[in-house]
């Protein structure tokens, strides 16, 4: 239909080269790390410094955040030593972006010559043995969307970024997770820092019991309504992934259990471990090996 035809030529090759290429003639950074900050984590982007930053209304083919806690703005700018991008607000497909939409700014990441993407999400937990304010390692995720046929590779490929048929049994990079567990036990937070696997779905409401019964059932440690869709892509496009979500909100699996969650809440336990969760990554980022540019990592700049 002339509606899919429309959403694949928006978010074909050329529209994310534009979009690269508008950034990489506003600054003069070459950052290798991209870090896209969840529900109320943005002040992990306000560390950065050397800041260069640039509203998502100001660049080419960009959404734009409707959502509180979610700023708008990339910056640009050193941590630990290292060249990073912070996305300072994401977007949902609960916005009524679909999802080529939503994982747009992932493959302009790859084009800016970006190999790491450390994605963070406000998230629900589902386990019983969490509480509220741990932070948990995405060990693997549940793409619930994906499942029914809501991917954000569907349509034709992109062979530029990526195969037809990408693998993500290890979608979650096994060195950058073992590396943040010895990080957390250096820092003294491993009381509070778990290893899980996220499950993804549409929103905006909250779950309901049935629904939460139903993904605990399946085998989701927290449940949150992004990420999985932006790893999809990342992993496509090649990049290392490392996701943390951090634990806002206990999700009731009893109807006799009255449990009252709104999006003002999961932003005050944000405010409440941003500290910590931004202590946590930044270390992490410190340890990152991040080898020498390679001449190929810009030659789509070259028309190749």
């Amino acid at each position: 239909c002339q509606n899919y035809k429309c959403s694949c030529s928006l978010s074909s090759f050329g529209h994310c080269k534009e979009t690269a290429d508008w950034l990489l003639a506003r600054t003069t950074q070459r950052p290798r790390i991209a870090i896209i900050c969840g529900s109320g984590l943005g002040p992990l982007a306000d560390s950065l410094e050397n800041q260069e930053s640039f509203k998502y209304t100001e660049i080419p083919h960009f959404p734009r955040s409707t959502v509180a806690g979610h700023d708008g703005h990339l910056i640009f700018g050193g941590l630990k030593g290292k060249q990073c991008v912070c996305m300072k607000g994401r977007f949902h497909m609960y916005e009524g972006y679909p999802l080529w939409k939503v994982t747009f700014p992932i493959r302009v990441f790859k084009l800016l010559g970006i190999e790491t993407l450390l994605v963070t999400n406000a998230a629900g937990a589902l386990a019983d043995s969490y509480n509220v304010g741990d932070l948990m390692i995405i060990q693997d995720h549940i793409n619930l969307l994906g499942l029914t046929g809501e991917n954000p590779l569907r349509g034709p490929n992109e062979e530029w970024f990526g195969p037809r048929f990408p693998a993500l049994s290890d979608a979650y990079d096994r060195k950058i997770r073992t590396l943040a567990m010895e990080t957390a036990r250096h820092l003294g937070y491993t009381s509070f820092v778990r290893e899980g696997v996220y499950c993804m779905v549409g929103g905006p409401n909250f779950e309901s019991v049935a629904e939460a019964r139903l993904l605990h059932l399946l085998g989701a440690d927290a449940v949150g309504m992004s990420t999985a869709a932006e790893v999809v892509v990342a992993r496509h496009c090649g990049l290392r992934v490392f996701g943390l979500s951090l634990i806002t909100n206990k999700v009731t699996k009893d109807y006799n259990v009255k449990v009252s969650v709104d999006h003002h809440g999961v932003l005050e336990v944000s405010k409440m471990r941003t500290s910590m969760l931004q202590t946590l990554l930044t270390e992490i980022v410190g340890s990152l090996d991040c080898g020498e540019r390679k001449e190929t990592e810009t030659c789509y700049q070259n028309g190749v």
